[in-house]
């Protein structure tokens, strides 16, 4: 039986969370508007200046600049009201999509990712909390635009598009490897989604490196393409290895409700060219010869087939796996 109080009190939550994401990404805007008057008045860092008749060594490029020891403390934050809005009012949506994702679970005691609609509201909770997590180590509010934004449109989708009432799950999908399968799936994709994030913001931020604009905007109080390739690199690290027990979990999933470990399934077959353009993005990364920038678009080829795996093939393709409820 389905509670419809829960259900509605879940629904609830979620138009919440979306009106606070929306105030949220209000102030990230702003607090970015301010940064370029800020990055248009930061002081040069001062050159060495070369001796008479002395020439002056060239200028490392700024992807092999070393990276800061790691005993030197962060430089001090520098007081953003704007920014502390967002992240406050971030950590309140984060707690509301939770509270929405769980009452969902709730009216129907079962996990909530049965439909696309479910996994949709779990995967934006896991992109916040990936996010806030990581902001307690690190100064991210530069990077709340590139995160808010995203999720408050993905549950936009979730709402008037994808939204399908609670309801029972499918008797091929209740096992306990729905519970390892997918959770591992939302895990890597809400990294990939972040990583996805500061991979576009590095590409831009390379290219006004390397053709410095007239005028100071808010991309140069951003950190370093440099140091946002680092980042972007480190993400793509920790997702790839769990999107490739994703599908190992997939595989063994299928043998004991299928028979088989592999029948080419349309969802099987994007899985797997996911996991293949992730590895080659990788091993590019080993590979000399490569360019960052090429590397990078990689990377978000590897992001656009996420999104064609999980908006054309779940509605579109008819196979096994056709369990998006709409």
């Amino acid at each position: 039986m389905t509670n419809v109080a829960l259900a509605s009190y879940s629904t609830l939550s979620i138009y919440s969370a979306m009106a606070v994401l929306t105030l949220a990404m209000l102030a990230f805007a702003i607090d970015l508007a301010r940064s370029a008057p800020r990055a248009a008045a930061a002081p040069l860092a001062a050159e060495p200046v070369p001796a008479a008749g002395a020439s002056r060594p060239p200028a490392p490029a700024s992807f092999d600049r070393p990276d800061p020891p790691l005993d030197r403390p962060d430089p001090p934050v520098a007081a953003r009201p704007a920014a502390g809005v967002g992240m406050a009012l971030s950590w309140l949506a984060g707690a509301l999509v939770l509270l929405g994702v769980v009452l969902r679970g709730l009216s129907v005691m079962r996990v909530p990712w049965g439909n696309m609609y479910e996994f949709a509201t779990t995967g934006c909770a896991a992109v916040l909390a990936a996010f806030l997590v990581w902001s307690l180590r690190r100064d991210l509010r530069w990077l709340g635009l590139f995160i808010i934004g995203p999720v408050l449109l993905t549950l936009g989708l979730a709402v008037a598009v994808f939204y399908t009432e609670a309801a029972q799950l499918l008797p091929s999908l209740k096992s306990f490897w729905l519970v390892i399968h997918v959770i591992f799936a939302i895990v890597a994709v809400a990294l990939f989604t972040v990583a996805f994030s500061v991979t576009i913001v590095q590409l831009v931020k390379s290219h006004r490196e390397t053709h410095p604009p007239a005028t100071a905007t808010f991309m140069e109080g951003l950190p370093s393409a440099a140091a946002l390739d680092r980042t972007a690199y480190g993400l793509h690290i920790v997702a790839f290895p769990l999107w490739t027990f994703t599908l190992i979990a997939g595989a063994i999933w299928a043998e004991q409700a299928w028979g088989a470990y592999w029948q080419w399934d349309p969802k099987e077959v994007w899985t797997f060219v996911i996991w293949i353009v992730y590895a080659a993005y990788l091993h590019a990364r080993a590979t000399a010869g490569w360019s960052t920038r090429s590397v990078n678009y990689l990377a978000l080829a590897g992001y656009g087939c996420i999104l064609i795996n999980y908006l054309v093939v779940n509605i579109y393709f008819v196979g096994m796996h056709s369990y998006s409820g709409m």
